[in-house]
């Protein structure tokens, strides 16, 4: 059955992906800028979240582009697929590639013990390869099929324990950090537990919505939201470690009080709370 989007939905799509290119863009550029406020032994994860957010950025120029592709407005009916596929390929592709890195700079950042870092890698890194990959097959297939729920069900087991590593491994290497990172890293997995929460319900609004054009919007506006909160906001608090871990070394640059800084200690204690 062709997919028939009225104007608004479209529109509100076409607006949705517009509004992360953007957000990507502006945060590449201040994660630049606010780079050389880190001291070097704490620029990795700072380096990390800033390649993160490039590659959503390129990621959702191409989604953009072929969004804009698949659909040809017809007046008085709406935006028909114009015979050119919309490539799903690309979110995933981001996903592969953003996600792990996602939750290396997490480890990387907090500089704990060799051996627990290899290892916090090792295992959130398979894991989060697992969980994108097996998403994959479902997200391609029909909306009422089995097949969806049961690889959103596969997809799910890797996703639960990247949440116990997270929760629970991860929270006894921090007695060592300060209260304030201590603090942002609470944060960080809230933040992560709250935004991946929307993506399995964003997978699923096929199959749990009738209607298939108000669950395309549903899916896209969903994920896009996601990979908002999930990447720059992210983002910003690995930095707020970053620059807090400096200023525990007492490097110069960090312990400036410029504006740079006054933003990324606002919105951390914003997203602490």
């Amino acid at each position: 059955m062709e997919l028939i989007l009225s104007e608004n939905q479209f529109n509100l799509i076409y607006n949705s992906f517009s509004f992360v290119i953007a957000a990507m863009g502006a945060s590449f550029i201040f994660f630049l800028l606010v780079r050389s406020k880190v001291a070097p032994r704490h620029q990795t994860a700072v380096t990390i979240t800033t390649i993160v957010v490039a590659i959503a950025f390129y990621h959702y120029v191409r989604i953009f582009q072929s969004f804009s592709d698949a659909f040809a407005f017809v007046p008085g009916v709406g935006y028909e697929q114009s015979g050119r596929p919309f490539n799903e390929g690309y979110r995933y592709v981001d996903w592969l590639l953003t996600v792990p890195l996602l939750l290396a700079e997490l480890v990387i950042v907090l500089k704990l013990a060799k051996s627990t870092t290899r290892s916090l890698l090792i295992r959130l890194i398979g894991a989060a390869v697992a969980m994108i990959l097996l998403g994959w097959p479902g997200e391609v297939a029909a909306a009422d099929s089995t097949a969806r729920t049961v690889w959103g069900i596969a997809s799910t087991i890797p996703f639960l324990y990247i949440l116990y590593v997270l929760f629970v491994e991860l929270g006894k290497s921090l007695d060592r950090q300060s209260p304030h990172v201590r603090k942002l890293v609470d944060a960080m997995r809230y933040i992560l537990l709250a935004t991946w929460g929307v993506y399995p319900l964003a997978y699923m609004a096929p199959s749990l919505i009738n209607d298939e054009a108000t669950a395309e919007v549903v899916r896209q506006v969903g994920y896009s939201i996601a990979d908002v909160l999930a990447k720059p906001l992210f983002g910003i608090l690995v930095v707020a470690i970053a620059i807090a871990k400096s200023r525990a070394d007492g490097y110069g640059p960090a312990l400036e009080d410029d504006a740079e800084l006054l933003v990324l200690d606002d919105a951390s204690e914003i997203a602490s709370r």
